[in-house]
């Protein structure tokens, strides 16, 4: 992956010399904070073998949930804030109860969630932008505001991005993650509560889609039930691009940022130098094979369920 960005750094800072100026790399992590944010909380969801396609669905339901508890409700900042926080943790704590209690794949249950919570901000929302009020900046600033020098979805992500990476890779519940994906029923027998643990992930990540979507509501000014179209995707292509395994078992916090880095910076370059923006999906479909069989290649990792697992042995 840090290979693959370099290549994407270097070969656009010579066809747009702006690529490589700070103003640029601050604008890439603004206006991808949200992805940073979902692919980071997609990890563990993936890490313990699940997935979870609802998430664009979530964002644009927790933005249209904020802007109608401010704008029709009258509630102050704060509370329309922690409700877009509310519905999007319920919503991800419902996916993994259909998981986790009734037993159903995450596949079907995600889609399933995802056509519904599109369709409840079309329902609320008559198809129409909601704009936030005008007397209310703070459900704007965490999208637009800055920090000193610093834009505030970029702080907002480096501080999720951190606190994803230590909790899988440094705890003990990181840990739970991962053997889930590698041995869900050894894991039961010491013990642990996997139904607790895959119903805490998919909380999370509903969570993160939320904030995500305060994010982007945020920094366009208005909610929208078309926030998030294809998001799930490009996030789990960036997961995926990190060398997470789809298969469960491995997931890589800061290879899944890298991802998202990697799948920014190649459109903002494709943006500055004057390529079509239609040849972005299809380098990005070509960019994530070409890791897929890296990652199978090199590493021998299960990708889609097809080769050798490192945990195997």
């Amino acid at each position: 992956m840090v290979c693959l960005l370099l290549v994407c750094v270097l070969i656009f800072s010579f066809c747009a010399p702006s690529f490589l100026s700070l103003a640029n790399f601050l604008t890439i992590l603004r206006q991808n904070a949200g992805s940073f944010i979902s692919a980071a909380a997609m990890t563990l969801v993936i890490t313990t073998g699940g997935i979870d396609l609802s998430i664009g669905a979530v964002a644009a339901f927790s933005g249209i949930a904020m802007a109608v508890l401010a704008t029709f409700w009258h509630l102050p900042s704060v509370l329309a804030l922690a409700g877009a926080l509310l519905a999007g943790t319920v919503a991800g704590t419902t996916n993994g109860l259909l998981i986790t209690r009734i037993g159903m794949a995450p596949f079907i249950v995600t889609l399933a969630t995802m056509s519904v919570f599109r369709g409840l901000s079309l329902l609320i929302a008559q198809g129409y932008s909601l704009p936030l009020p005008e007397n209310a900046p703070l459900l704007e600033w965490p999208g637009r505001g800055w920090i000193g020098p610093f834009p505030v979805p970029a702080v907002i992500m480096l501080g999720c991005v951190a606190a994803a990476g230590i909790t899988l890779h440094c705890t003990r519940f990181g840990r739970y993650v991962t053997g889930i994906g590698s041995n869900q029923e050894g894991v039961r027998r010491t013990g642990v509560n996997v139904r607790r643990v895959s119903l805490t992930v998919y909380a999370l990540s509903g969570l993160a889609a939320a904030l995500s979507g305060i994010l982007m509501t945020g920094r366009l000014g208005s909610a929208s039930s078309n926030i998030g179209v294809g998001f799930e995707l490009d996030v789990i292509a960036a997961v995926v691009l990190g060398g997470t395994s789809l298969a469960g078992g491995y997931g890589s916090v800061i290879g899944s940022a890298l991802g998202i880095l990697t799948l920014a910076c190649l459109k903002n370059g494709l943006i500055l130098a004057h390529v079509s923006p239609f040849l972005t999906q299809i380098l990005t479909g070509l960019i994530t094979i070409g890791a897929i069989w890296i990652n199978m290649t090199l590493k021998g990792r299960v990708i889609f369920g097809i080769g050798k697992s490192d945990h195997d042995d």
